[in-house]
Formats: C-alpha cells, sequence, structure tokens
C-alpha cells in the first residue's frame, strides 16, 4: 500500500517524498520501509544494487518486484508488457508515461480495476478512445460499479462527485484541451442512479442546519472551476442535507426569505424547478439570521449558498449572526459559499465560528463538514 501510494503521487505542491524525508530523519522500523526510504532517496539503480545478493523474505522479494514494475512501465515501449505489468502488478494510470495513454487496450487494462473515483473522473477519456462502446463488456462493468451500494459506500463516493461526474460526460467534452466524446446512454443512465444512492454514503453530523439558497438570477453562473452552475451546486446541496439531517430548515432568500420545499423524495430536477419559480430580488445574506431569531428556529450552522452577490442589507450578517446567538443562547456557526467569486468578506476574521468560502469542489465538502464539527 505504501509503494503505491509514494509512486502514484510523485508530489504535491512543490513537495516531494525526498524533501519530506530529508525533513524528518526517517529511521526506518523494517526492511520493507528502509528500501522505500532508499528508492525515494537514491532510486532504483542503488536500491538494486544493496539488495542483488541479499537473502530476501517473500514480502521483500514482493515489495523489489512491485518497485521493479513500476520501473519497467515507464521505459518499455512494448504494449503488451504494459498489459501484463498492469494485470500483474495492479499499476494505476499515474505510474504510465503518457505515450501509453493513447492505447484503448492499455486503458482496457486499468479499467479492471480503476479506482471508483478515477473511474468517474476518466469516463470522457475513456469513451474518446472507444474503451466504453455501446454494449460493450466495459461498459457493462462500469455500470455494475455505478450501481453497487457497496462499492460507492467503500469508496466514500459523495453525490456531488457523481454530480460532477455526469455533468462533465453529459457535455460531450473536457473543460479543457480538445478531447470530445459521445456520451454512452447505459453510462448516463448509471451515473443518474449513482447519484441517488450516494445519499446514503453520507454520514450525518447530527448537527442542526439551515440552509439558505440565493434564487436571484445571477446564481445560473458557472461555479469557477466547474461544468455545474451555481444553483445546480445549491440544490444538490439542499438534497443531501434533507435526505442525511433531521433537523435540517431549507429556505430561499434574495430580498425577504420565503420556504424553500425540498423533500427526501424529490430529484434535483424538481428541486431547481421549485427554486426557480421564487421570486427574485437583491441578495440579502443577513435574513436567514433574522429570519431564525424572529420564529425562534434552532440551528447550530447557518450555511448561505450564493453566487458573488454578497450584498447585505440594514444589518450585516456578522452582527445579525452575534444577535442570534444572544437571543438563542446557542454558540451558532455561519459558513457563506460565495461559488463564482474570487473574493469577498461576510465572516469577522476574529471569529472562528464565521467561514467565508469562494468557489466550490470537491474539496469544500470536507472543509464544510470539519468546520461544522469543530476539527478545524
Amino acid at each position: 500500500a505504501l509503494s503505491l501510494a509514494f509512486t502514484k503521487y510523485k508530489q504535491r505542491n512543490g513537495w516531494s517524498h525526498k524533501d519530506l524525508l530529508r525533513l524528518s530523519h526517517l529511521k526506518p522500523a523494517n526492511e520493507g520501509i528502509a528500501i522505500v526510504a532508499k528508492y525515494i532517496t537514491k532510486r532504483w539503480k542503488e536500491v538494486q544494487e544493496a539488495y542483488k545478493e541479499k537473502a530476501l523474505s517473500a514480502e521483500t522479494e514482493k515489495l523489489l518486484k512491485y518497485l521493479e514494475a513500476v520501473e519497467r512501465v515507464k521505459r518499455t515501449k512494448d504494449e503488451l508488457e504494459v498489459i501484463h505489468l498492469i494485470e500483474e502488478y495492479s499499476l494505476v494510470r499515474e505510474h504510465l508515461p503518457t505515450n501509453h495513454l493513447k492505447s484503448k487496450e492499455v486503458w482496457k487494462a486499468l479499467l479492471q480495476e480503476m479506482p471508483l473515483t478515477a473511474m468517474l473522473r476518466n469516463l470522457g477519456k475513456m469513451t474518446a478512445i472507444s474503451v466504453l462502446e455501446p454494449g460493450s463488456p466495459e461498459v457493462s462493468l462500469v455500470c455494475e460499479r455505478l450501481k453497487n451500494e457497496k462499492m460507492l459506500k467503500k469508496a466514500r463516493i459523495h453525490p456531488f462527485h457523481v454530480l460532477v461526474a455526469l455533468e462533465t460526460y453529459k457535455r460531450k467534452r473536457g473543460i479543457q484541451g480538445k478531447l470530445r466524446w459521445r456520451p454512452d446512454k447505459d453510462v448516463l443512465e448509471a451515473l443518474d442512479a449513482a447519484f441517488y444512492k450516494t445519499f446514503k454514503v453520507v454520514e450525518p453530523t447530527g448537527k442542526r442546519f439551515i440552509l439558505a439558497v440565493d434564487v436571484s438570477g445571477s446564481m445560473s453562473q458557472k461555479v469557477l472551476g466547474s461544468v455545474l452552475d451555481a444553483s445546480t451546486v445549491a440544490a444538490a446541496m439542499c438534497m443531501v442535507v434533507a435526505r442525511t439531517e433531521r433537523d435540517s430548515h431549507i429556505v430561499a432568500f434574495s430580498h425577504e426569505i420565503v420556504p424553500c420545499p425540498v423533500t427526501v423524495d424529490m430529484a434535483l430536477p424538481q428541486v431547481l424547478e421549485e427554486m426557480s419559480t421564487i421570486e427574485m430580488g437583491a441578495t440579502d445574506c443577513a435574513l436567514p439570521m433574522i429570519w431564525a431569531e424572529k420564529t425562534n428556529t434552532a440551528a447550530d450552522v447557518f450555511i448561505v449558498f450564493t453566487d458573488n452577490e454578497t450584498y447585505f442589507g440594514e444589518i450585516h450578517p456578522a452582527v445579525a449572526l452575534r444577535k442570534y446567538r444572544e437571543k438563542m443562547s446557542i454558540p451558532a456557526k455561519l459558513i457563506v459559499c460565495g461559488m463564482t467569486s474570487n473574493g469577498f468578506t461576510i465572516a469577522d476574521p476574529d471569529d472562528r465560528g464565521m467561514l467565508d468560502m469562494c468557489g466550490f469542489d470537491a474539496g469544500a465538502l470536507e472543509v464544510i463538514r470539519n468546520f461544522t464539527l469543530d476539527l478545524i
């Protein structure tokens, strides 16, 4: 597992494994970790040299063969050898040089044990190079996995992950680059089914939520770096909370607060339709707290979904939150998601119970959850 991780993820944000080992002064606890450390710092030739005449345990031999396979796949030009190495050593896409990723047969081999998150990201690519052809065993395999609740739960696939994959696949092209494809109808149906199955995967926080969704016209804008528009993200998040958190209230707002009747049995198009019928106006982000205070509605967390129109009216949202806390004697938190914004200032930087978020992606889900549970 360790050798898969460090050969798959070679660096992040300018930091390599070698940097971390140099700074941490690692003392290997066993031979396997010693080999890993030597491979990272000295590379493969020195590892080969050091262990070529040593008596090896079965575990050590297995590790060395795996690292040899990782090195061989970088250098070979033989497609059959690449496929053999993928099948025998469960190599993944990140192990392969770019030139091998143009091969239909190589992608077929990768698909057999491809993790679900990777599969969701690569549906367009695999369709474009004819791996996912109508009626093929590969399409059947993809659909079977997408409909498998146990696999979705084990991989911790969130409805938002599936929604992004579904909307990306529908648009017939990637966000960047020249890749184009014709979506397979069975894959589209399986993605749609997976979206609703994954609501069961989300673990409830047990907190009392008030979700307030901006319904102004500008919510039709695309979220930064995403295929989704702001209203779709907001609708999906309302569905997640409605289906997973027992004590939650969902309201819509612009210049006033109105009920937003999102129920557990509603499909995404129905939620979007309900939101589209609500009267629009100027955006006042303080309204959810003012409404909750007036109606004596108990909430641990307010989440406001807007685009970048973070105008507030007669009272600042931070002040409205403090007034709510005082009246209700609840240390309530406030999260404002400006999904198309590059920057705004609603939260009081001296109040650790307030959070501003700009943009929205899969990482935002974990931030919201951890902030709600007081883990950050």
